[in-house]
Order: structure tokens, then C-alpha cells, then sequence
């Protein structure tokens, strides 16, 4: 029990999230207001890649912030804020997607960048223009070439790429986020890169864009 509190105690001091995490256990509503205001966009950008729809994505987003409030009188440090909110959102895309399935739903909404997923999806353009850089690559269509190449991972390589890319999170972040070992994650990102390599290679030698499903 009391390496326990030693490790709750460890997480408060170094990540201030999980501080005002604790204050929105308190019930201090501007702690979880500015816990929204903290990851509202980082949460939409994410499920955004995930489920390929942004009104979707914002909606999820709300929901993951819904479970958040609604277990706070539970909530014990046992990582850092961020591995824990994107674990329930992991949840609740996962949720969402085989509820579409269900249905029988496919949506292949591509947006035209303006989100606020705009400025990551530019860093892994420009990323992947560089492997390349005699060729000359229009930005808008680079974006959306890295969009359907992310798109075309399965679930579990795009939610660690996601991770990884946009969050900066490390081996063992990822892994406690999707349940998994840290050796796991570093060959599902391995593969992950693989993947897209395969897909982006093509277009940027040749400007052959990936064929969308």
C-alpha cells in the first residue's frame, strides 16, 4: 500500500495534469475546465485519424471528457494524465468504430486540412518530402497523401503512430495507453513504418497517390 502512495505521490509531483487532475476530484470545476482547454484539440486530432470523420472526433472527444468527470471520485495517480485520458479515448474510438461496423457504416471523409490536425499532418509531410527532396511536392496534396497512409494502418499501428507523432509519447506511454509491452510497441511502430513507407515511397518518387478504399 504504501508503494502505492509513493507512486500516486511520484506522478503528482512531476506532472501537473495529474495535480489538477486531483482538484477536479475535489470538484474544482475550473481544474476541469482547464484540463479541456489543455487537451480538447490534442484529444480531436487524435480520434480525428482515428475515426475519419472530425465531427465524430469532436463528439467523441466530448465523451471521453464525460467519463473523465464522471470517475473522478476514483481517479488514483497510476501514470501520467496524458497515458490515461488517451487510454479511455483509445476506448471510446474503439467503441465507435465497431458500432459503425455494426451498422455497416463506412466513412471515408478526407478533410482539406483545416483542422487543427493540419499542422501535424504538415511535420509528417514535410518529414516524408525530405526522403525525397529533388522532387517538388505540393503541400495541400502531400497532407493528403500522409492522410490516407495513415488511414490505411489497422487500428492498433495508427493509434500508436498517432501517439507517438502527435503526442511524443514514449515506448512505455504507448504501451500502458493501448495495453501493451514496450518491446510490443516498438515492433508495431516498426511495421507501422513499414506500412507507410510502402504507401508514401510511390508518391514520392513517382507522384503515384495511393488509391483510396
Amino acid at each position: 500500500m504504501a508503494q502505492s502512495d509513493n507512486a500516486a505521490e511520484s506522478f503528482e509531483l512531476r506532472d501537473p495534469d495529474v495535480r489538477l487532475m486531483l482538484e477536479v476530484r475535489d470538484d474544482n470545476a475550473a481544474a476541469f475546465e482547464e484540463l479541456m482547454l489543455r487537451y480538447q484539440n490534442r484529444l480531436v486530432t487524435v480520434l480525428e485519424h482515428l475515426v475519419s470523420s472530425r465531427d465524430q472526433a469532436e463528439d467523441l472527444a466530448q465523451e471521453v471528457f464525460l467519463r473523465v468527470y464522471r470517475s473522478r471520485k476514483r481517479y488514483v495517480p497510476g501514470a501520467k494524465f496524458s497515458t490515461w485520458l488517451f487510454t479511455i479515448a483509445n476506448n471510446v474510438a474503439a467503441n465507435a468504430r465497431r458500432s459503425r461496423s455494426r451498422r455497416r457504416e463506412v466513412s471515408l471523409s478526407v478533410s482539406d486540412g483545416s483542422s487543427s490536425g493540419g499542422n501535424q499532418l504538415d511535420q509528417l509531410a514535410q518529414a516524408a518530402s525530405g526522403l525525397m527532396p529533388a522532387r517538388q511536392l505540393d503541400k495541400a496534396e502531400m497532407r493528403d497523401v500522409v492522410r490516407m497512409a495513415i488511414e490505411g494502418l489497422n487500428d492498433r499501428q495508427r493509434m500508436a503512430v498517432l501517439l507517438s507523432k502527435f503526442e511524443d509519447m514514449s515506448y512505455a506511454d504507448i504501451a500502458a495507453t493501448m495495453d501493451m509491452s514496450p518491446e510490443a510497441i516498438k515492433s508495431l511502430l516498426s511495421r507501422a513504418r513499414l506500412n507507410l513507407k510502402e504507401v508514401l515511397e510511390p508518391y514520392l518518387e513517382r507522384g503515384h497517390r495511393p488509391a483510396a478504399e
